[in-house]
């Protein structure tokens, strides 16, 4: 822990004389030198547009190049010209969705959920005021926190084109089944689309595993910049209807990319990548990115589980406070929402930033959670654990709630 402090300068921060604990990460990550570092070397020494015959130039092809690679790697599939890079997630499903949009129309449905990041929700909802197309929206149980799955596979049928599902809230931290859930949207003749930005920071994604067609993450959520990456299978790509220039590359990955991109944003991107895979264990010489990154994640996945068991268990012995999600032991990130009395999240989260813990609050563009839960008017608090989180960051927090809740 001490050696992956010493890599983040914001951890030396201070307020009101102590130092900051950081459990904003479900909204942004802090950074690692190594990523800050990329990036400005990439524009000190290398910034050039793309596809032109001059040193800089090559080498601005090769970095884009080599984060595709690194981005195949924390993806699980094997080529770099799935990789797509964009401003966001938002950004990049938006613009998806017009693309598959244009071949739909009435009686062509897609199945979203509550669960989701307004991001996979409203994209398919704009293509039904457009398109005609109908969306329906599975249920989850406000007690656990889960999917209804029953449901959720009753609404596919042979009139569904996609099932956009989230892999993780990034409100209640449920990990979904999404191996399950791609199965039974393929056995429809459908595609999967599947956000995984909360949960790319915690656990190990293989697209190729998973079967799904379509996935997406933003990197700042796993400390690097603010960046949106795409990963699409090459014949889907190859099909997609985009809105694009003329003329523009017509071979994927750059046919789905609009103008000039975050060319220092995906240096950064790529450093995050190999900065994950540096946390690995020790690993024989010569494993590869891929067996470091799925090694750090199995080592990621059990300290985040004994995180949040302690943050769960020690705000749950504060009779003021209502935890929301499933519990410690269920498929779950570490991130936790809860509320302290009546108090309006923003409230509690202003009196535990006098604490120097810094959490967000609201409905996090997780609104169909919120209201499912009944608390839109006042929100939610939101803690979620990163790579930097330690007990004693857990254990300020949860003393710091008790005296907001006595």
């Amino acid at each position: 822990m001490a050696s992956i402090h010493s890599q983040f300068p914001a951890l030396a921060r201070g307020y009101l004389g102590r130092p900051v604990a950081y459990f904003d990460g479900p909204g942004g990550t802090q950074v690692p030198t190594c990523v800050v570092e990329a990036m400005s070397d990439y524009l000190y020494h290398h910034n050039a547009n793309t596809d032109w015959a001059y040193p800089t130039s090559i080498e601005t092809d090769a970095i884009i190049a080599g984060a595709r690679v690194a981005f195949a790697d924390l993806f699980g599939g094997g080529s770099a010209d799935e990789i797509v890079f964009g401003l966001n997630m938002t950004t990049l499903t938006f613009h998806v969705a017009r693309a598959l949009g244009r071949g739909w129309g009435p009686g062509d449905e897609v199945v979203v959920t509550q669960l989701d990041h307004q991001a996979n929700v409203a994209p398919w909802r704009d293509l039904a005021r457009e398109r005609g197309i109908t969306v329906r929206m599975v249920h989850f149980d406000a007690v656990t926190g889960e999917l209804d799955l029953e449901e959720l596979a009753a609404f596919i049928g042979p009139r569904t084109r996609l099932v956009a599902i989230g892999a993780a809230s990034n409100a209640l931290g449920t990990i979904n089944d999404i191996p399950r859930i791609v199965e039974l949207a393929h056995a429809a003749g459908a595609l999967a689309f599947v956000d995984a930005v909360h949960y790319a920071a915690h656990g190990v994604i293989d697209v190729r595993a998973w079967g799904c067609d379509l996935l997406v993450c933003s990197a700042y959520k796993l400390y690097g910049p603010h960046v949106g990456v795409l990963y699409g299978r090459h014949e889907l790509l190859a099909t997609l209807d985009v809105p694009k220039l003329d003329p523009a590359p017509n071979e994927p990955p750059e046919r789905i990319e609009t103008g000039t991109q975050n060319h220092e944003g995906i240096a950064g991107a790529a450093a995050a990548v190999d900065f994950l895979a540096s946390l690995a264990p020790t690993l024989p010489a010569g494993a590869t990115r891929r067996g470091r990154l799925v090694s750090a994640f199995d080592m990621l996945h059990r300290e985040g589980e004994a995180l949040v068991t302690r943050l769960w268990d020690g705000l749950s012995s504060i009779p003021s406070v209502q935890l929301y999600g499933p519990r410690p032991g269920r498929p779950r990130t570490p991130t936790v929402v809860f509320t302290v009395r009546d108090l309006p999240a923003r409230a509690v989260a202003k009196q535990l930033a006098q604490a120097a813990v810094f959490v967000s609050h609201g409905d996090f563009y997780a609104s169909t959670v919120i209201a499912h839960l009944g608390a839109t008017d006042r929100g939610l608090v939101r803690a979620g654990c990163a790579c930097y989180t330690t007990p004693d960051d857990v254990d300020r927090l949860i003393d710091a709630v008790t005296q907001i809740g006595d």
